[in-house]
């Protein structure tokens, strides 16, 4: 299984990035997606997951009403729209998969991506 994330770069505060999730080497639509997110000395965050058809989805209070996920089934793909950056959104973002259904959408991911940078300057 592989996900690749890219999308990743330096940008202002107040604006925008799309990140993609590639996927592949697993029946993307039997698995839910999520976006998490890493500050250097921090741990890992949830960011935001989407169910394997899309019908739920679910956000950290900290990105809500900011970061949109959506998912292309006949990609393989899933997105993180990400709109009026601040300067605590900077950290690595990397997608997971999980099969599963326990765990909720924050936990009991089977597998994670490398992660793309995310830079916000003030």
């Amino acid at each position: 299984v592989q996900l690749q994330a890219c999308g990743g770069g330096l940008v202002q505060a107040g604006g925008s990035l799309r990140l993609s999730c590639a996927a592949s080497g697993l029946t993307f639509s039997w698995h839910d997606m999520g976006w998490f997110r890493q500050a250097p000395g921090t741990g890992r965050e949830f960011v935001a997951a989407i169910t394997r058809s899309g019908g739920s989805i679910y956000y950290a209070d900290s990105v809500k009403g900011r970061f949109t996920i959506s998912r292309d089934n006949t990609k393989n793909m899933v997105y993180l729209q990400m709109n009026s950056l601040k300067p605590e959104d900077t950290a690595t973002y990397s997608c997971a998969a999980k099969r599963t259904y326990a765990g909720g959408p924050r936990g009991a991911y089977d597998y994670w991506g490398q992660g793309t940078q995310v830079t916000v300057s003030s």
